[in-house]
Formats: structure tokens, C-alpha cells, sequence
């Protein structure tokens, strides 16, 4: 299954989702809705978490796919 960004320019709409997750380091619950243009809300009040977004030199990916080089 494409990613939901991969999804959206595949068929050429704008795509929202909502992550349910947890916090590294204190277990609190976060919850993050994210749409295709990457712009984001925590519904959480007061939780700033760290996003990135990997660099990756896709010539040099020996897996089927980027998460399996992870």
C-alpha cells in the first residue's frame, strides 16, 4: 500500500490522516492529523514533537522499498 502522500499525487488529490501514537519518552499519547501539503496539528495541548524527514540517496537503496532499508 502507497503511502497516503504517494496516494494523493497518484490520484492527483488532497489527502488528510491522523497519526495515534505515544511519546518516546514518557508514554503520554499523541495525536497528529497531517495532510498532502505536510502542514500538521497536535491535538495535544502544550506537545511540540520532533518531525524530520530522513535524507535519502534513493540510487543507493538496495531494498524494494525505503522502509526496508530502514
Amino acid at each position: 500500500m502507497a503511502t497516503p502522500f504517494v496516494q494523493g499525487r497518484l490520484r492527483n488529490e488532497p489527502l488528510e490522516f491522523s497519526v495515534a501514537t505515544e511519546c518516546a519518552h514518557c508514554a503520554r499519547p499523541i495525536h497528529i492529523d497531517l495532510d498532502s501539503r505536510l502542514d500538521f496539528r497536535v491535538q495535544e495541548i502544550g506537545a511540540s514533537p520532533l518531525v524530520f524527514t530522513p535524507i535519502v540517496d534513493f540510487a543507493k537503496l538496495s531494498g524494494p522499498s525505503i522502509i526496508d532499508d530502514f
